[in-house]
């Protein structure tokens, strides 16, 4: 079993699998999602991806023009970003409109298959590799809505899915490590930099050999450990706000239970319920007494 540590898969968009010698590895890939065999024609440029070079860049947005002309987006992202469905629609909106001619009907809009390797959980769900199609279903019969034969013609489609954008949602994290199918050893490759000597996912061979870190030149080694120092940085960043944002949340919500408890129980008690020391929560309680407003004495 090979144990040789690999170029992680993002890098390696940005600076080895954009040529065309290598697009064997990303056809491999595609081709274990999709089921289906997939050739790469060429990778296309646009406004998200042209700042690659930089290891700053927040995330990596690779988009491919297929043989059966389909765009494919693939993008890696490490930070969390709530609004990150809205996004993946906006980019897929983008190249829509980027590859159409003003004048072009529209059933010459381009399909296009929107490819997330994410590195945060997204949404709530136990699986780790999530679909997304557009299906038209009845109000009243539940039946759904298909092409005519006609139509399928034009649109050389069998479905209205098959025209619409389609979206995967790959939650690294989540994997278990477990390689259950050739899908499977992609995503361990993504999670763990490593390709097991068994695998036998397609593409996964050239991978081994071209995303080895031993074979880099000694400048790409060096800019690829910076860009890997970079990530390990922003990932603690964010450890270390969040834990201490929680830790904060935690300790106030503690406090703010002492205080409505100090009318009922005494310090002693509250001091077992709360895990608060008697020096705070006596505090707390003088502090109540100091801001409590004093009753005017009537006159007799």
């Amino acid at each position: 079993m090979s144990k040789r540590k690999l170029v992680s898969f993002d890098w390696a968009m940005k600076r080895l699998l954009r040529s065309k010698a290598n697009f064997e590895v990303l056809e491999g890939f595609l081709s274990e999602l999709l089921k289906e065999e997939i050739t790469i024609l060429e990778v296309l440029e646009s406004e998200s991806n042209k700042d690659y070079q930089s290891d700053k860049f927040n995330r990596v947005d690779l988009k491919v023009e297929t043989g059966t002309q389909e765009l494919i987006i693939i993008e890696v992202q490490y930070d969390r970003e709530f609004d990150y469905l809205q996004r993946m629609l906006f980019g897929v909106s983008k190249a829509i409109t980027e590859h159409i001619v003003e004048s072009d009907a529209y059933y010459k809009v381009r399909k296009i298959i929107s490819v997330n390797i994410l590195y945060f959980d997204l949404g709530e769900g136990q699986d780790y590799v999530y679909r997304g199609l557009t299906v038209f279903r009845g109000l009243h019969e539940n039946d759904k809505l298909m092409l005519s034969p006609k139509q399928k013609e034009l649109y050389k489609a069998e479905r209205i899915a098959d025209m619409y954008p389609e979206y995967y949602l790959i939650k690294v994290n989540r994997f278990d490590d477990i390689a259950k199918d050739t899908l499977d050893e992609w995503i361990y490759f993504f999670k763990n930099e490593e390709i097991k000597d068994e695998f036998k996912a397609k593409g996964l061979g050239k991978a081994k050999a071209v995303l080895d870190i031993m074979k880099l030149s000694a400048e790409e080694r060096r800019v690829y450990e910076n860009y890997t120092d970079n990530l390990r940085y922003k990932a603690s960043m964010f450890h270390s706000t969040y834990v201490s944002g929680e830790m904060d949340g935690i300790k106030k919500g503690i406090k703010k239970v002492a205080i409505n408890l100090l009318d009922i129980l005494d310090n002693e008690v509250i001091a077992e319920k709360t895990g608060l020391s008697l020096n705070k929560i006596q505090r707390l309680r003088d502090m109540q007494t100091f801001n409590r407003p004093s009753r005017k004495k009537g006159k007799s």
